[in-house]
């Protein structure tokens, strides 16, 4: 039987400090959750940090939404969970594509869906984002 997860939550309003937070909270994870492979580490990241800064970007409502991310690691998966109250976003995870060249932005999305095995968007009284990267053996 493998051993508990590491798991880390960070809550507070839609603001780009929120980000970071998540940043340091991903290096508490990488510290307490030994055998991460570098790669695991660096997609996982660059997925959470995507999505998160799209929830702080685009998260609308009548109040500056508040955002809740759990972040977790076991012997098997790295996965965060998303929450917040703002309108739900209309998103088609099925249409997302990477954008040319020339553009300046509009790769979060699609960034997020190479790095990670599963990222799901549900909503009901906000939105839920579920991001899942298996954990791949060491070298």
């Amino acid at each position: 039987m493998g051993s508990d997860p590491v798991v880390r939550e960070v809550i507070g309003p839609a603001e780009l400090a929120l980000v970071d937070a998540v940043h340091d909270a991903l290096d508490q994870i990488w510290r307490d959750a030994p055998g991460v492979t570098d790669e695991d580490r660096m997609l996982f990241a660059l997925a959470v940090s995507e999505v998160a800064t799209n929830v702080v970007e685009h998260a609308a409502g009548d109040e500056r939404p508040t955002v809740s991310i759990r972040l977790s690691a076991d012997d098997t998966e790295l996965v965060a969970v998303m929450s917040d109250d703002a309108d739900p976003a209309l998103i088609r995870l099925d249409q997302v594509t990477m954008p040319g060249a020339d553009a300046e932005s509009g790769r979060g999305l699609a960034l997020a869906l190479a790095a990670l095995d599963e990222l799901r968007h549900e909503t009901d009284d906000g939105n839920v984002w579920i991001l899942r990267r298996e954990r791949r053996p060491s070298a």
